[in-house]
């Protein structure tokens, strides 16, 4: 009995052992998958913030992974050279609102412009404001643009307007499209650039043909700018040349400008004074808003004028990324657009989306560099994507890091 006991023990024992030595290598190979799997979402989630959080070396740093000390700090330090801090608070959209709405005028060629707290309630105004001065409460724009993928159906269950699709391509819709659309139209929606499809631009010729195509359809122009400010260098032309092509554009100011929030309609004045009732309407006329209007002077100032630069070195951490994908012998990779027509692009890999996130976690964690640090998203059977930024601090990023760093990322990942 002694002896039958003791083996019993003993294999216990090396079962054990064996164990716990896959389960280190599990943890080596496929990104602590044991771990993930016991953690609940919201576990998941912190791990991913304390990870990204305590990176030394990413490609972007935005605001919103901030404290809010550290953004306080932030906008006490930079105010004093956009604004004069000495004049009284603003109330009701006026003061240092106005300021901001006068710079953006100025900036995109428009007659006015008005601020709004968010980009939905903007561009739900404006479509408003147009289905009323055309007669026609329909919308032909991309069904990947912004208000159809994440708004929940505002356009219609708060607008009362009605969209349709000129193409389905994951591009913007050509000139032929929108003149051979079977049924009329009173507003083109255009996303400059359309972000559900990599963030994709299409050329200047292209973007004047299209503006000439819904003219034809006695259309209006609306762009939905929320990343106009770092087209310029694709289209090859100024924001005002570019918005000179539209009716009305809706800019923002966190998403490239790095502000704390916020958004501009700019247009013909009589559209902005009847945007700016609305506005009321919809519970956007608030009491002080110069924090924010701050922060989006602070990046107009600071930020817009390098965007050229994380526009060109996307190009750079793009074609980098590519070769290490390849040099690490993954057998299916794709960096979309092949060359950036912005500073932000697509990447898609072969394999589960959780368990290329947990592998860009545990990178962050253990050698404080995060390569990817937005989720990945499931973009077919055993096929994902995720989006990649590149502002300041990608610029310290030589092509070697990028290569580096993706051998590190694909070590990582299951053979």
């Amino acid at each position: 009995m002694g002896d039958t006991t003791g083996r019993a023990v003993e294999q216990t024992e090396e079962q054990a052992a064996e164990q716990a030595a896959d389960q280190v290598l599990d943890r080596a190979v496929d990104g602590s998958a044991k771990q993930a799997a016991e953690e609940t979402a919201e576990q998941r989630r912190e791990r991913r913030r304390v990870a990204w959080r305590g990176a030394r070396r990413v490609l972007w740093r935005p605001g919103f992974r901030s404290t809010v000390g550290e953004l306080l700090a932030r906008l006490t330090n930079a105010a004093p050279d956009v604004y004069d801090l000495d004049l009284p608070v603003d109330m009701y959209g006026d003061g240092i609102v106005e300021t901001l709405e006068e710079r953006v005028a100025g900036l995109l060629g428009k007659e006015a412009a008005a601020f709004f707290p968010s980009g939905t309630m903007a561009q739900q105004v404006a479509l408003r404001c147009w289905a009323g001065r055309t007669g026609n409460a329909t919308v032909a724009m991309h069904p990947l643009s912004h208000p159809e993928v994440h708004e929940r159906h505002s356009l219609s269950t708060v607008g009362n307007l009605r969209t349709v699709h000129p193409t389905r391509e994951p591009r913007m819709p050509s000139a032929e499209e929108v003149h051979d659309l079977e049924e009329p139209f009173g507003t083109l929606f255009l996303e400059l650039p359309l972000r559900e499809a990599g963030f994709v631009l299409p050329s200047w010729e292209e973007l004047v043909a299209v503006t000439d195509a819904a003219r034809e359809r006695d259309a209006v122009v609306h762009i939905d700018g929320a990343r106009l400010w770092e087209c310029t260098t694709r289209l090859g032309h100024s924001l005002a040349e570019i918005a000179d092509l539209a009716d009305s554009v809706y800019v923002s100011f966190y998403k490239s400008l790095d502000g704390f929030g916020g958004a501009a309609l700019a247009g013909p004045k009589t559209l902005v004074d009847e945007a700016k009732a609305w506005r009321h309407r919809y519970g956007g006329q608030i009491l002080q808003q110069f924090p924010t209007a701050l922060s989006a002077l602070i990046g107009l100032e600071k930020e817009l004028p390098r965007l050229p630069e994380y526009v060109a070195h996307a190009r750079v951490v793009a074609a980098a990324l590519r070769d290490g994908f390849a040099g690490a012998g993954v057998p299916w990779a794709r960096v979309h657009p092949e060359e950036p027509h912005t500073h932000q692009f697509q990447v898609w890999l072969p394999y589960d989306a959780d368990v290329l996130t947990d592998a860009g976690t545990l990178q962050a964690e253990e050698t404080k560099t995060g390569l990817f640090p937005q989720v990945w998203q499931r973009g077919g059977p055993d096929l994902a994507f995720t989006e990649v930024t590149v502002a300041a601090p990608g610029l310290e990023w030589t092509a070697e890091d990028v290569r580096e760093a993706v051998a590190d990322f694909v070590a990582r990942l299951p053979r």
